[in-house]
């Protein structure tokens, strides 16, 4: 069995602790537990190791968020993953920061990464772990917000909360998204 998790960020310095790139510091945190390491192929960095007798491939896009949907397209044609088996890690503006929740299939939400992951792997039925990072900033500024690093309060919070995303995809990979909802959301 085949499993693809996505971690959705931008490349490059500027972006790298910002809250739109928590899909990056998630899919991070998976790979290092697992002990495997990143290769720079086409259109992302990519990472793959076996969990509980099930092939795991991690992509981060490279083509930048609001192109994500042809990383995510490639690979799962690449290596052969159902749209059921692909596991999308994205920022959340409309969750509280601190809440994390995984669901079967949803909207983008005005979310670009989303967008284009609708637009090019055949719509909104794929599961995705939505991490909140609340909607604390002033009308227009959502731009800033999520190109922004966590504030320093957040910060402290992060390690607990990624190591929960972590567990979050694992239980996705061993047992079914239907158990993870159960057993996670909360």
């Amino acid at each position: 069995m085949n499993y693809l998790i996505v971690g959705l960020g931008n490349i490059g310095k500027e972006y790298a602790d910002t809250r739109h790139n928590i899909g990056f510091m998630v899919a991070d945190e998976l790979a290092n537990q697992a002990g495997s390491s990143w290769s720079t192929l086409k259109l992302a960095f990519y990472t793959e190791f076996k969990f509980r007798g099930k092939n795991v491939f991690v992509i981060k896009p490279t083509t930048y968020m609001n192109l994500s949907g042809k990383a995510v397209n490639y690979w799962m044609q690449q290596l052969k993953v159902p749209i059921e088996n692909v596991l999308v890690i994205v920022d959340d503006l409309a969750i509280p920061f601190g809440s994390l929740r995984i669901k079967p299939k949803g909207s983008a939400a005005g979310h670009n990464g989303l967008r284009s992951i609708e637009a090019l792997c055949g719509g909104q039925n794929y599961p995705r772990l939505r991490f909140g990072i609340s909607d604390n900033f002033t009308k227009g500024h959502q731009v800033d917000y999520v190109l922004a690093p966590f504030d320093k309060d957040e910060q402290k919070e992060l390690p607990a909360l990624i190591e929960d995303a972590v567990k979050m995809c694992q239980s996705f990979v061993s047992i079914g998204i239907g158990l993870t909802m159960t057993n996670f959301n909360k």
